[in-house]
């Protein structure tokens, strides 16, 4: 195996073991409750989780989606977030390969899944998340610029992040129904790690952001899912925008300008 295939499966098993885990952040964060303390227990009857319990996709096949315990369904969600997670840190690992950027990119991309699902379940983009991230990015991205002198680099990326909550604000200040100030506080993190590659990867992601936005909001609507004044969780068309713009980002911006 060589070794660029060898780094992806690796991220991608690791990607599946830190999903297992984001899936305890996504329960508990929202209810206030430490991500480490108790062990993982039975949301239903409370009972505590055995380590063969735990083992990503596999426990929840082999029990077949039911707690051992109590027989009460553990939902779906728990092996696709997991998987998900490793496939995210798959495409990183492809995108980046062994550079000084992966581990940022690959804590970036964990954070991203789990506020994308906690936005989806409460409309809310945790403090407890958001600014670790925000932390996070620009040590991170220091580190990467003092280990390889892209200062330019990090420059580029304080710039994008600063600009890109600047934006969010006026618009939440113009439509503060339309978007929260946690979207606001999440462009800044979104603006550093896509302005890390280039100013044209910020733009691309956050106008994916908003195009699957509307796009799917749109279909609720024409399916009486949502009424025109309902409010629609954006956090996760950001994420997902923000994902595509990191994987395909130069082959799009190209395929835009016509080189």
């Amino acid at each position: 195996m060589d070794p660029e295939t060898l780094l992806v499966v690796a991220c991608a098993l690791l990607g599946l073991v830190i999903g297992s885990f984001l899936n305890v952040v996504v329960w508990r964060v929202p209810r206030g409750e430490s991500v480490v303390h108790p062990r993982s227990h039975c949301p239903r009857c409370d009972a505590q989780l055995a380590a063969s319990e735990n083992v990503p996709v596999v426990s929840w096949l082999a029990l077949r989606g039911r707690c051992r315990h109590c027989g009460a369904p553990v939902s779906l969600r728990y092996p696709l977030v997991e998987v998900g997670c490793a496939g995210l840190w798959a495409a990183m690992a492809l995108r980046f390969g062994a550079a000084w950027e992966l581990p940022v990119y690959l804590g970036f991309v964990s954070a991203l899944l789990t506020l994308a699902l906690i936005d989806l379940d409460t409309y809310l983009l945790p403090n407890r998340i958001v600014y670790p991230l925000a932390g996070f990015l620009v040590v991170g991205f220091a580190a990467v610029a003092f280990g390889t002198g892209a200062w330019s680099a990090y420059g580029r990326a304080l710039a994008s992040g600063a600009a890109a909550f600047a934006a969010f604000f006026l618009v939440h200040v113009a439509a503060p129904r339309g978007m929260g100030f946690g979207d606001v506080k999440f462009a800044f993190c979104l603006g550093v790690a896509l302005g890390w590659i280039s100013v044209g990867t910020v733009v691309l992601g956050l106008f994916l952001g908003f195009l699957l936005g509307a796009v799917v909001g749109v279909i609720l609507i024409a399916l009486h899912r949502k009424g025109r004044r309902d409010q629609v969780p954006f956090g996760p068309f950001l994420a997902a925008g923000t994902v595509l713009a990191l994987c395909f980002g130069q082959p799009l911006l190209d395929l835009y300008l016509g080189s």
